[in-house]
Order: C-alpha cells, then sequence, then structure tokens
C-alpha cells in the first residue's frame, strides 16, 4: 500500500520536473536567441543617408573624392562602424528632393543628412517653396523617427539684400522648428576659395570636399548619438 502510494506521487513528481527542465530549455534558447540578436543588431554599422544635390553628389569628381565616401572613410578611421549612402542628385532643388523621397531614402535608415536648397537660390525659386518642400522632407523623416541633420546653405550676394536675408534664414527657422541639429553653412571655408573648388567656382574639388567633411564632422557624430537605441 505504501509502495503504491509512493508510486503515485511520484509519477506527477517526474511529469514536472521534466515540464521544468523544458521550459528552462526553452527559455535559455530564447534568451540567447534575443542576446544574439540584439547583439548583431548593435554590430552592424550605422546607415546614413545624405539626401542633397551636386554638393554631395560628388559632381565631377572620382567615387573615393565625393563627400559620402570621404566622410564615411573619415568616420571609420574614429573606430565607427558605419555606412554613408549617396542619395544625391546633380541640379536636384529641394521640390525634387521631396519628390523622390521615398525611394531615394530607401528602408534602414538611421540617420539623415539633407543637403538640399542651394539650386533652388540660383535660379532664384521663392524662398518659401524652398522652405515649403524642406520643411515637408524634415516633418516626413520625423514621422519615421529619424534623427535629421540639416546642412544650411547660403545666398550668393549678388542675389539681392530682400532674397538673401530671407533665404539665409530659412534653415535656422526650420530647424528651430522641428528642433533638429543644424550645420548652419555647409560649404564653410570652401565657398570663394578657389583652391577648394572646382574652375566652375561652385563646386568642392576633392581638398574642398575633405575640409567640409571635417568641418561638419562633430555634427554627424552628434547625429549618431542621437540615431542610437
Amino acid at each position: 500500500m505504501n509502495l503504491d502510494r509512493k508510486a503515485h506521487f511520484s509519477y506527477p513528481i517526474r511529469v514536472l520536473w521534466r515540464w521544468n527542465i523544458a521550459a528552462l530549455s526553452i527559455l535559455a534558447t530564447f534568451v540567447f536567441g534575443l542576446t544574439t540578436s540584439t547583439s548583431a543588431q548593435s554590430d552592424a554599422p550605422k546607415r546614413i543617408v545624405v539626401l542633397g544635390d551636386s554638393l554631395t553628389a560628388g559632381y565631377q569628381l572620382p567615387a573615393a573624392d565625393g563627400f559620402t565616401s570621404v566622410l564615411q572613410a573619415n568616420l571609420r578611421a574614429k573606430g565607427i562602424s558605419v555606412e554613408v549612402v549617396n542619395a544625391s542628385v546633380s541640379g536636384d532643388t529641394a521640390s525634387a528632393g521631396l519628390e523622390r523621397f521615398d525611394w531615394s531614402l530607401g528602408s534602414g535608415a538611421d540617420a539623415v543628412i539633407v543637403e538640399l536648397g542651394a539650386n533652388d537660390m540660383l535660379r532664384g525659386i521663392d524662398v518659401q517653396v524652398t522652405y515649403g518642400a524642406l520643411d515637408r522632407i524634415i516633418s516626413k523623416l520625423k514621422e519615421r523617427k529619424i534623427p535629421v541633420l540639416l546642412a544650411g546653405m547660403k545666398a550668393s550676394r549678388s542675389v539681392g539684400s530682400e532674397y538673401r536675408d530671407a533665404f539665409d534664414a530659412l534653415y535656422t527657422r526650420l530647424a528651430e522648428k522641428h528642433e533638429v541639429l543644424l550645420y548652419p553653412f555647409f560649404l564653410q571655408g570652401v565657398a570663394g576659395q578657389s583652391e577648394f573648388n572646382l574652375q566652375d567656382g561652385i563646386h568642392p574639388n576633392s581638398a574642398g570636399v575633405r575640409r567640409i567633411v571635417e568641418n561638419i564632422t562633430p555634427y554627424v557624430l552628434r547625429l549618431l548619438a542621437a540615431s542610437a537605441p
């Protein structure tokens, strides 16, 4: 009778023990898989997309000397795992950048540098049109929770003071409205310097690109910090 009672109680205990072992095994597998997945995600390079015009497209430069290539190499030299994607098109206005936004951005962007507006200024496009296009681009990025670095531009001194003042102010207005990072002038230290520009006096040469990258890198580091999980 006692043996039967022991057998009666030992059976569910053995079943419960086996169930616990199985449950622990499943839990361990899940935790290991989650840890591995998280580790893989953290090891994956950050993907910065540059949405711009000829200034970032690498106009008339070897691919290795273009803005995105030089920026990527500069960041990697600092030990940062990053991929900088060239989504720039020469001749684009802010409105053209907006029109191609979805297919140019693609998927998986961790951060975006927006460098548009120079062609608007050169063509004398209404400042409010430029503002509206950039405003929509930034809004779309914020909707996707993608950090933004807005690269500002300055108007040529030949366009007239009224247009110049309105154009120069639009980047600050946008940065304040959307609370995004602003690099005030993309061509800082390069514009008007013949040694840093192609013969057209507008587009940076290889030395000019390196100077731009050197100047903007501290802002890009802040952008990457904002994109951290």
